[in-house]
């Protein structure tokens, strides 16, 4: 039943034309061929987008403005599926992301719904579940691992999505007012859940509803992930609080904002990104956003027209088989044309390389469109496992084989 479902992606992008490229490159391998695509993105990448043609089968949204709330609700206008998925264009989902994360609705009950997201390594997971209270806090949420699992919202607590991996009925998210353009940079969408858990709405986490989410840098953030500002995640905090908490419990979350975002600071400084008088110039950039956002006009949210016009049908998607390359460090050049040769014959690939070491092991998804994990024949993928393991080639092919069919089956 789950391919019968009309499901578009959205995806915001600002000011990272070759990110968005790559991006767009993994969500026309989704194996969901009921698939559109809205891209939200500043004029200047649309142009590019324009120029070569990549996305002449999808629809182009411009939005010249710093608040990803109104990008999301701009592609939300445009979307024409029954279901919306949101990915941010630092982010790459597996093959198999779109299906997963939209299967659920199939039950009528299931309003939003979530994925797992890996971090930069492409191993490491960065969240899995987690609920958020009226307070900003998130907390831990129990779920299978492997299995999708469906939670009921409880008074003051909603099952928390993360922006770059979920889903929400569109008519539902329409019908609320979209997105909250309070929020201009964090938050937006736990306020989102926090308004559905208002309704009762039921959540799903899907753990193989994978995306790799890398934190690129931007204009608030810088490469290594030390953020240049952080009036946007004050203000965002303080309209969040207005919109959700009691008055009583402003102030002390307000002080565990601050705690908070100083030991995220010092330990940038202990680890040499920044110098300890950053430390004070950004604390006051937090202040001020912090006063900002406590002072930000709050409109009432209207339910939203749709202006989408018909379903607009990505080109391409749908299951494909996936090729597995192994090979050591030195034929790198050959895997990768291999790859490509691959690629172009309608196949996902997926190449591992791997050193006579014990590195720690990385995986990528390359701007060619093939996924990429490099380590150590030795080494560890999975952070918890041993640093060093005696191995051979065709033992360590088959090992992470096993993992890599989860998401990418063959």
């Amino acid at each position: 039943m789950t391919a019968t479902i009309a499901a578009t992606v959205i995806l915001v992008s600002r000011h990272r034309p070759a990110a968005l490229r790559r991006c767009i490159t993994a969500i026309r391998q989704s194996d969901h061929r009921r698939l559109e695509l809205v891209v939200v993105a500043d004029p200047a990448a649309i142009q590019g987008l324009r120029a070569d043609g990549l996305c002449e089968d999808a629809k182009l949204v411009v939005c010249d403005i710093a608040n990803i709330a109104v990008a999301r609700n701009l592609g939300l206008a445009a979307a024409a599926g029954q279901v919306v998925a949101f990915i941010d264009d630092d982010a790459v989902p597996e093959p198999t992301w779109l299906s997963r994360l939209i299967a659920p609705f199939v039950n009528s009950d299931v309003q939003a719904s979530g994925g797992f997201v890996r971090g930069r390594n492409g191993l490491s997971y960065q969240w899995r579940g987690h609920r958020v209270d009226t307070t900003g806090q998130d907390h831990l949420l129990a779920v299978d691992p492997d299995q999708p699992s469906l939670h009921p919202a409880t008074p003051g607590v909603a099952v928390k999505t993360q922006g770059t991996n979920c889903a929400f009925r569109r008519d539902t998210v329409l019908g609320m007012g979209g997105f909250d353009p309070g929020f201009r940079f964090y938050l937006d969408e736990a306020d989102l859940n926090m308004r559905l858990a208002v309704r009762g709405a039921l959540t799903a986490i899907v753990p193989l509803a994978e995306v790799h989410h890398g934190f690129a840098e931007s204009r608030l953030r810088r490469p290594d992930r030390v953020p240049r500002s952080l009036h946007e995640v004050g203000a965002s905090a303080a309209v969040f609080l207005r919109r959700h908490a009691a008055p009583i419990a402003c102030d002390p979350a307000l002080d565990t904002l601050r705690r908070q975002q100083r030991a995220r600071l010092l330990a940038h400084m202990v680890a040499g990104r920044i110098e300890p008088r950053d430390v004070g110039r950004l604390m006051a950039t937090l202040a001020a956003g912090i006063t900002e956002g406590l002072s930000r006009q709050l409109a009432p949210l209207a339910p939203m027209a749709a202006t989408a016009g018909a379903f607009l049908p990505l080109c391409g998607p749908g299951p494909r088989p996936n090729l597995l390359l192994a090979g050591r460090f030195w034929q790198s050049r050959r895997l990768r044309k291999s790859a490509i040769r691959a690629i172009n014959g309608q196949n996902l690939v997926t190449v591992l390389q791997f050193s006579p070491t014990a590195l720690f092991h990385k995986v990528r998804f390359m701007p060619e469109g093939y996924w990429l994990q490099t380590g150590g024949l030795f080494g560890k993928s999975d952070r918890s496992g041993r640093y060093f393991t005696l191995m051979s080639f065709n033992r360590r092919v088959a090992k992470e084989e096993s993992r890599i069919r989860r998401t990418r089956p063959a």
